[in-house]
């Protein structure tokens, strides 16, 4: 009697599910990119249509990141209409700029003495906030502008602190996207500003560095309120 043919292993079918959760995150990255550099302003009507042909997907992975998109706040969706993207309201910028400073004060004391690793990323940081403005991509601009204060946060050495400031990224910005847009001479304003926060860090004092992210974090949220010159 011939031996039985050796069993082998069935071939498992090709997954869909890893395939629509990446077109959802493509959708997802595409949309939220494109709201927080402004391509995507505030008042603009997004179709699923629209947006399968721009990323090149099926309106259902369309559907998914929308959803997440407006969970996060940026969008709110209209059944057979699309998704609005939601305009930065005055009470979330008074909000974001409290928080903010509640933060930053506490966090910048608590950095202090800065040590040399932290010092020498902030001053990385200005330089690259420094080429960024040069190319004047406003966008990347705002990313380090955003990362040079996600770091003294992050030198405070208190997780929980960076975890909360960290929920601010999106809102960070989008703000300062938009204000850099409307208020290009703050390039400068912000570069000088931000020399003043990293020489009261490198001269060790604590105060004076607080005092500096005070009038820094409260200038910021009078230009983009709209009551600040």
């Amino acid at each position: 009697m011939p031996a039985p043919a050796p069993a082998t292993a069935p071939v498992a079918a090709p997954a869909s599910a890893p395939v629509a959760a990446s077109a959802a995150d493509r959708v997802y990255r595409h949309v939220k990119e494109h709201v927080l550099d402004r391509r995507y302003e505030g008042g603009t009507l997004l179709t699923e249509g629209g947006l399968a042909t721009a990323v090149g997907v099926s309106r259902t992975p369309v559907r998914e990141a929308l959803l997440r998109l407006q969970a996060e706040g940026l969008l709110r969706l209209y059944p057979k209409k699309g998704a609005l993207v939601l305009p930065v309201s005055a009470q979330e910028i008074a909000d974001v700029v409290e928080t903010r400073l509640l933060v930053e004060e506490f966090t910048v004391r608590r950095a202090v003495p800065a040590p040399p690793a932290l010092l020498d990323r902030l001053e990385a940081l200005v330089g690259e906030q420094r080429r960024h403005a040069a190319a004047g991509d406003a966008a990347a601009f705002s990313a380090a502008d955003r990362a040079f204060h996600a770091e003294i946060v992050r030198g405070s050495g208190n997780a929980i602190l960076s975890g909360l400031y960290d929920q601010l990224r999106d809102r960070q910005l989008r703000m300062g996207t938009a204000l850099l847009h409307d208020r290009p001479d703050r390039v400068e304003r912000s570069l000088a500003e931000h020399a003043g926060i990293l020489a009261a860090l490198r001269a060790g004092d604590a105060e004076a560095a607080a005092a500096a992210v005070r009038a820094h974090v409260g200038r910021v949220g009078e230009l983009v309120r709209g009551t600040g010159r």
